[in-house]
């Protein structure tokens, strides 16, 4: 695997963990009974939609970590009921899926992952596996988007990636991560 591929599953990582500060810092904006509101999704609410995304976040950041939590990541459909809750425990998975990234080498990528599935194991690459993860989020953000344009809150703009002509931008949503331009990408801020 090119070394520039571990590059790229770094800022995945961080971008990923940066878009789900953002959607939660809105989310963090309604009250308790608009975040569990009935909306039109798959999973039919903010707080339904975002619990999912967090529970298999534990499931696969486990089993890339080699645990072998399986199944019993989404024993309870909602672990975290409200948006003060869930935050801090995303934003803490989100630092596991970085130092796991962080930690990435192209040798790493191409190896096998076992991931319980309770009755079975399932034999994963993890390039593969952090794909998987990274388009899971990016699809049900996009559906929580979608429910909070339906509130009185403006849902974040997600569709960035981090392009240099915009570090100036979300340099204050960086700093309240700990992070700058050169935690993400090891140079200098432009």
């Amino acid at each position: 695997m090119p070394a520039d591929l571990v590059e790229t599953y770094r800022a995945f990582a961080y971008n990923n963990a940066w878009a789900n500060h953002r959607l939660l810092a809105a989310c963090a904006k309604l009250d308790q009974g608009a975040f569990e509101a009935a909306r039109t999704s798959f999973f039919p609410s903010l707080q339904l939609t975002l619990n999912h995304n967090y529970t298999i976040d534990l499931f696969y950041i486990d089993a890339l970590e080699g645990g072998s939590i399986g199944p019993r990541a989404w024993a309870k459909e909602v672990p975290y009921p409200s948006v003060a809750s869930l935050a801090p425990a995303q934003a803490a998975l989100d630092r596991r899926l970085i130092a796991i990234c962080d930690a990435l080498t192209p040798e790493a990528l191409g190896r096998d992952l076992r991931i319980n599935r309770q009755t079975s194991v399932q034999i994963e690459r993890r390039d593969r596996l952090l794909m998987h993860l990274f388009q899971h989020q990016i699809h049900h953000r996009g559906q929580a988007h979608a429910m909070l344009a339906g509130t009185g809150v403006a849902p974040p703009q997600l569709d960035e990636f981090f392009s240099a002509m915009d570090a100036p931008l979300r340099a204050a949503e960086l700093a309240e991560l700990g992070w700058t331009e050169e935690t993400i990408w090891g140079t200098p801020s432009p």
